[in-house]
């Protein structure tokens, strides 16, 4: 039977080990530096996955747009809404593995039921967008969150305006 000094030493040197451990892992903080990318012949592609592929979802959400914003009690898309569309509709074109849904969204003025049927409207306008972009229907679902999810809380206009849009969100693979 060991007497706790044993178990103290014992004890004692496993902590020692994991300290030494965890401060050798320390030692070269460079040494990941440059990980991140991959070359590929000299194409400044990044690595698969990341904002700099062109093929995921990072890239679509960060460089393509993955929402668009609409006007007060609006579901009509303007212009820049169409252009973002037009690169979502590419962008789900070129990479048929993805589904998405699409958020309806609203802004806090008005009464609950006013604005799930708002961001219904908006998800609906964007869905019909795509498709007649070419976007297979099957691929796209709509929900509408109405004002249960802002991305900005404030009672100011420039609150409201982030609220107000339409979220593509991409999923792997095709559903059914």
């Amino acid at each position: 039977m060991k007497t706790n000094g044993a178990k103290m030493t014992y004890l004692s040197k496993t902590l020692i080990l994991c300290a030494g451990l965890a401060l050798a892992a320390c030692t070269n903080p460079d040494r990941f530096e440059n990980q991140n990318t991959v070359d590929l012949g000299g194409s400044g592609a990044g690595l698969a996955g990341s904002a700099q592929d062109p093929t995921s979802p990072a890239y679509f959400q960060q460089t393509i747009g993955d929402r668009v914003l609409f006007a007060v009690d609006q579901s009509s898309l303007s212009d820049a809404a169409q252009a973002t569309l037009n690169g979502q509709a590419n962008w789900l074109g070129s990479n048929p593995d993805y589904t998405a849904v699409i958020e309806g969204h609203a802004d806090e003025q008005g009464t609950r039921e006013y604005n799930l049927a708002l961001g219904a409207r908006r998800a609906n306008a964007v869905q019909e967008y795509l498709v007649s972009r070419g976007v297979a229907p099957n691929r796209l679902k709509v929900v509408s969150y109405g004002k249960e999810r802002p991305i900005e809380i404030c009672s100011e206009e420039s609150c409201y305006t982030q609220n107000r849009r339409a979220v593509t969100v991409l999923a792997a693979g095709l559903g059914s």
